[in-house]
């Protein structure tokens, strides 16, 4: 997920995806310590994914705050 998409996103639409995101990197944790996955660095992503939904949402906040 880019940045682009992220600022498409509406607040309710970006909770959401926050959610997701993290419940998905919880199960590849989990996944890892117990097996092996097929490939590492899709928890680098999703961790990188949840960090710009949380920048993105936090603009908001600021920008909201602000007006």
């Amino acid at each position: 997920m880019n940045i682009e998409e992220v600022k498409a996103l509406d607040d309710g639409d970006l909770r959401v995806q926050v959610d997701r995101c993290r419940k998905e990197l919880f199960n590849l944790r989990v996944k890892a310590a117990t097996e092996s996955i097929d490939n590492p660095r899709e928890i680098r992503s999703l961790r990188h994914d949840v960090a710009r939904l949380l920048t993105e949402r936090r603009r908001r906040d600021i920008e909201g705050s602000q007006s």
